[in-house]
């Protein structure tokens, strides 16, 4: 705890204080009531406000545009064909749709970066409100593009959804971190996260029946290969948004009781042995007629493990291991991090799977074990610590002093030297003159 903290901290009750005004020394009774003040009407309104403005349109935006997907490729082949007087050929219409599906992400790394600017001038909360403009511009580009007969206007549209989200994801975590008390700064936090579980679900819903589930990357694949049915895939695809949604409301109401440490180290070890088993029953699915199933339940348990720490304690943690000054230059890392990851496993994830067959689970299982391991011996609780503590208890990990503290031992060792410890008389006349 730094100076400025320590000036704002309330004075311990003991025997010899003289009798403080009423209200100075609070009794345990009230723990309860400060909890309850915590989640005020204000707070909720402003984090559901700004998580339905932002993460719910980023989950929206990777679920809805797959279900669509024949009527665009059709849309590209007649527009080409209306310019050009003939078809497009195949390679060129897959790479128009890979390019509507990927600038995704290009525009998404692109908010990632200009957010600390537009921050720096407008401030988190109108960072939120501005980014609005980019939602609303990219919605009026992709509509109007079947009228204007130009598919450009599509592509456009889906780069600046991009940079809604980009934008999004690392402003509203920052504004959620620092709006809310450290008694709750992680169950808000998870916010976040479980409005993107509701937009992913809102577009697989109303995909149906041509879901593709594009949040879990070639799910149908996947399931294709368990064995499923083809007309029973998308139903069994949209649970997959119904565990999202579950598995990231209970992270919230228990993440202030457990703590981050648990529930990210224990999701993704739970994912390397969901991984696991996964890899074996797909191997073998077809010795007994009940294999498939359990590679379902095994799907389903990936993503309940994922949704559950590792999807949304990142944003969390993030806002809680910088300083203000530092937060946007952390989000911008871990952002820039996020974007290019999602698309590197879009992008190499249909490689891998035809290269490594039933053993490309092995792949991402050895990801989340590093992980876990890794997270095991590094990463401190932040649970309820406020961001000076946080910062010390990194420092104690790594068995090294913040230079504030370095500064404040040595003058305390000077001053100590040759001097006898002040007795407690003295001690009551610091705190009767509020020197403290």
């Amino acid at each position: 705890m730094d100076s400025w903290e320590l000036s704002l901290a309330p004075l311990p009750c003991s025997p010899s204080c003289p009798g403080p005004p009423e209200g100075a020394c609070p009794s345990s009774g009230t723990l309860g009531g400060s909890r309850r003040k915590d989640w005020s009407c204000s707070l909720i309104v402003a984090s559901l406000v700004g998580a339905f403005g932002s993460s719910f349109l980023y989950g929206y935006n990777l679920s809805v545009v797959n279900a669509p997907a024949p009527y665009i490729k059709a849309f590209y082949n007649e527009s080409w064909e209306r310019r050009h007087g003939h078809p497009t050929d195949p390679d060129t219409l897959t790479l128009l749709w890979s390019v509507t599906v990927s600038i995704f992400a290009i525009g998404g790394l692109v908010g990632t970066l200009i957010v600390k600017l537009i921050g720096r001038v407008l401030g988190r909360k109108y960072t939120l409100l501005v980014n609005n403009g980019f939602a609303i511009s990219a919605a009026l580009l992709m509509a109007c593009s079947l009228q204007a007969g130009t598919f450009e206007m599509l592509i456009v549209g889906r780069f600046i959804m991009g940079v809604d989200g980009g934008i999004a994801l690392s402003a509203l975590p920052m504004y959620l971190s620092e709006i809310s008390p450290k008694e709750i700064r992680g169950s808000l936090g998870q916010v976040t996260a479980i409005f993107i579980c509701v937009g992913v679900f809102t577009g697989q819903v109303l995909g149906l029946p041509e879901l593709l589930g594009k949040i879990w990357f070639y799910t149908n694949s996947i399931f294709g290969k368990a064995g499923i049915p083809p007309e029973k895939i998308p139903y069994i695809t949209l649970s997959t948004g119904g565990i999202e949604i579950l598995a990231a409301v209970f992270s919230g109401l228990v993440i202030e009781r457990l703590g981050r440490r648990p529930l990210l180290i224990g999701g993704f070890g739970l994912m390397t042995l969901f991984f696991g088993i996964l890899t074996a029953t797909l191997t073998l699915q077809d010795h007994a007629p009940w294999v498939p199933y359990l590679s379902i339940v095994c799907i389903l348990a990936i993503i309940a493990s994922f949704c559950s720490g590792p999807g949304g304690i990142p944003f969390i943690l993030t806002g809680e291991f910088f300083q203000q000054s530092q937060r946007p230059a952390a989000f911008i890392v871990a952002g820039t991090v996020n974007w290019l990851s999602n698309f590197a496993v879009g992008l190499l994830f249909p490689f891998i799977q035809k290269s490594l067959d039933t053993y490309c689970f092995l792949v991402f299982a050895a990801i989340c074990l590093t992980g876990a391991v890794y997270f095991y011996f590094v990463l401190p609780e932040t649970k309820n610590r406020t961001y000076a503590e946080i910062s010390q208890a990194f420092a104690k990990r790594n068995k090294a002093f913040p230079p504030e503290e370095k500064i404040d031992l040595a003058v305390t060792d000077d001053k100590m030297i040759g001097k006898p410890e002040p007795d407690s008389s003295t001690l009551d006349s610091y705190v009767k003159n509020g020197v403290v």
